[in-house]
């Protein structure tokens, strides 16, 4: 090799040091800057040039080094391990503070519980039967169940409320989402400009795409890939979200909105309002699948913005959606035979309708705190209004039509079974009308009863001014009596002599039967807390039983929460100590640069004194 050519080393080496020294320098200036990776000097041999041949090779003299690349050092499985673990994390960690925001309504842990109502309520029921000539005691039950009432409708709208409310948390994880795949867009064509050129990487622009790709992987279940050029291709929930050059926002849509552009013609009901996240691109179909629930096995419990919208639900919780198993007495007839046909029809109907609730209720945790506690206030609300207006059923005829208060009308296409009000076993109020069939809770729209009126029986009698039980139609929510759409009946409030106590056979003795009857009623089983469950609670029990699955619900999610931080935490530790910046090492790096630049100086000196010496002797 020439002199000349010697040079050509020893300046490779000095510009591979001062490399190495400004990798080191950029690492220690950031060594506590968030998302950093630390950059490491990989050296390559430079070219070669032929001087020769003999028999078995090329003479080869190499010109020195060169920069093969600043790395960053990264290990890609923990990323990946990391962006899903930490998915998974937010998942649980949303549900769990639903889970908390519900235990504060109820006050079970700031000491102004629902139970104290609750045992309030039946108090006053036993106080009644105690003294039911007593116009306090009287005038208490009346109080007690108007404060039980407000008490109960004022938790149900907070439920509703903070249902609702999580609109927000979900629209604000959209748009940041939306943000996040627009920056990691205009970074990937920043990257690829940077480094077509195929000798530079630009690693802080590649900091910043990852510690995106950390934040949308806590958000949502991502997939990615790197192409040839340097730019990330993004998939969210199994949809496109970043290609190569256009990143697809996700939109918001309301549920009536949803309706409205899929054609779905449902009445509009307090569901309304909520927000369903959709693919604008694709047509406005829902970003997550719900027809099966999130599991680990399937991994698809993954992301805060999902956790957000399985607490949330989709509608507002009612009694009504919880199924009811059918009693086998309920499919025997009046001589005792079994209409078996029947009874598994109904069998095999619910088992449908308990797959569609553990689906779409019982996963939600808002929408099942809705209605089962909407179930609880509707058996109590049912079973003192029975005893107070108590009903009994009548066949009516095919052909049959019934005028309703509002105007409709209804005829009965078969033999039907209704309920009508037993005037002759239901007690009178102690107002000088002796005022009959007055309820205690009345739905805020419709009647319990229609206006008198005659109907003909299946065997051909016919009752004279019957009044028909307006029955609890589960499409229409102003027949039922739910919270929401119940209230204290403002005849009694204005007047408590019109609440029915005293016995109908012209005595004038209070109906003591009937109070029995109150006290025996409120200690019966009188539902299951789900469809799940065996055991029949009275409404004491089932309340215990109700807020104890709460506690229970967020317990797990707490526990689940917290071994995701665990695990999380564990790869963030393992990526950190691939990924941060070691002062130590990096000083160990900055010394041996340093002296590889020292060496290179020398070398250099002495070829340069080498050509001199020859000049002159030349000379």
């Amino acid at each position: 090799m020439s002199l000349f050519g010697a040079l050509s080393v020893g300046t490779s080496g000095l510009k591979i040091s001062q490399r190495g020294l400004n990798v080191v320098a950029h690492n220690l200036a950031n060594v506590d800057t968030e998302g950093f990776v630390r950059q490491q000097t990989v050296l390559d041999t430079s070219t070669f040039v032929k001087v020769g041949q003999n028999h078995i090779s090329p003479m080869m003299v190499g010109l020195g080094v060169d920069t093969e690349v600043v790395r960053q050092v990264r290990d890609v499985f923990l990323d990946r391990t990391y962006r899903q673990e930490v998915g998974r994390q937010g998942y649980y960690e949303a549900q769990r503070d639903a889970v908390d925001e519900i235990e504060n309504l109820f006050g079970e842990l700031q000491g102004v519980a629902f139970q104290e109502e609750l045992n309030d309520f039946w108090v006053s029921l036993q106080e009644l039967s105690k003294e039911p000539d007593s116009r306090v005691a009287q005038a208490t039950l009346v109080e007690t169940a108007i404060s039980f009432t407000e008490r109960a409708e004022k938790i149900y709208e907070q439920l509703k409320k903070y249902q609702l409310d999580l609109n927000t948390q979900i629209k604000q994880k959209v748009d940041r989402i939306n943000e996040i795949g627009d920056e990691i867009n205009e970074l990937n064509h920043k990257i690829a400009f940077y480094e077509a050129n195929k000798v530079e990487n630009a690693n802080d622009l590649r900091d910043r795409r990852n510690s995106l790709l950390d934040e949308l992987g806590k958000m949502a279940k991502i997939t990615y890939n790197e192409t040839v050029s340097g730019k990330v291709l993004v998939s969210l929930e199994d949809s496109q979200f970043i290609s190569e050059d256009l990143c697809m926002h996700m939109g918001t849509m309301t549920m009536a909105q949803y309706r409205e552009a899929h054609n779905i013609e449902t009445p509009l009901d307090e569901a309304a309002d909520i927000l369903l996240v959709t693919w604008p691109h694709l047509g406005d179909v829902e970003v997550y699948d719900w027809s099966r629930i999130p599991s680990t096995p399937a991994n698809t419990d993954i992301g805060s913005l999902k956790g957000a919208i399985q607490a949330r639900g989709t509608a507002i919780g009612k009694y009504v959606n919880i199924p009811l198993e059918p009693k086998i007495e309920d499919y025997i007839d009046e001589e005792g035979v079994l209409d078996q046909e029947a009874y598994n029809h109904a069998l095999d109907q619910f088992e449908l309708d308990t797959e569609e609730y553990n689906l779409h209720i019982d996963s939600s945790i808002m929408m099942r705190t809705e209605a089962q506690f909407d179930q609880l206030i509707h058996g109590i609300i049912t079973t003192i209004n029975d005893a107070l207006c108590p009903n009994k059923e009548v066949m009516v005829s095919a052909g049959t039509t019934i005028y309703r208060d509002d105007g409709t009308e209804y005829t009965f296409e078969e033999d039907t079974l209704i309920k009508i009000f037993d005037k002759e076993n239901a007690p009178v109020g102690v107002d000088a009308d002796a005022t009959p069939g007055i309820e205690l809770f009345s739905r805020k729209t419709v009647s319990r009863y229609t206006s008198p009126q005659d109907i003909t029986l299946a065997d051909g009698s016919v009752i004279e001014g019957a009044m028909i039980y307006n029955w609890e139609d589960p499409s229409d929510n102003y027949t039922l009596y739910t919270l929401g759409e119940v209230e204290i009946n403002p005849a009694i409030i204005n007047n408590k002599s019109k609440l029915p106590i005293i016995s109908n056979n012209g005595s004038g003795d209070y109906d003591m039967v009937m109070v029995d009857k109150l006290l025996s009623k409120w200690q019966e089983p009188f539902a299951t807390l789900s469809p799940n469950d065996l055991t029949y609670n009275n409404f004491n029990a089932y309340y215990t039983a109700f807020t104890g699955a709460i506690a229970n619900r967020g317990d797990e999610f707490d526990t689940l929460a917290k071994t995701q931080e665990s695990m999380v935490n564990s790869v963030e530790d393992k990526r950190v100590g691939i990924t941060g910046v070691s002062s130590d090492e990096e000083l160990t790096n900055l010394i041996k640069f340093q002296h590889a630049y020292n060496a290179s100086a020398r070398y250099i000196t002495v070829i340069d004194d080498m050509l001199r010496h020859i000049i002159e002797k030349l000379g």
